[in-house]
């Protein structure tokens, strides 16, 4: 069973819907496995609580 872990902002449920929908359909294609056996998890991390480059996400 593929587990693919998605770490990302805050985004829509519109959004996420369509990303999960892609990503389960490119390992069907790419494993042959059944949709059923994809899970995607999805972690949002607020602006203020990651950084890159020095400066938090928030304050860019």
């Amino acid at each position: 069973m593929p587990i693919v872990t998605v770490q990302q902002g805050p985004r829509d449920t519109e959004l996420k819907r369509d990303l999960v929908k892609r990503v389960t359909d490119a390992f069907v294609d790419a494993y042959g496995v059944p949709a059923e056996s994809v899970q995607v998890w999805i972690h949002e991390v607020p602006a203020d609580s990651w950084g890159a480059a020095g400066k938090l996400t928030a304050d860019r």
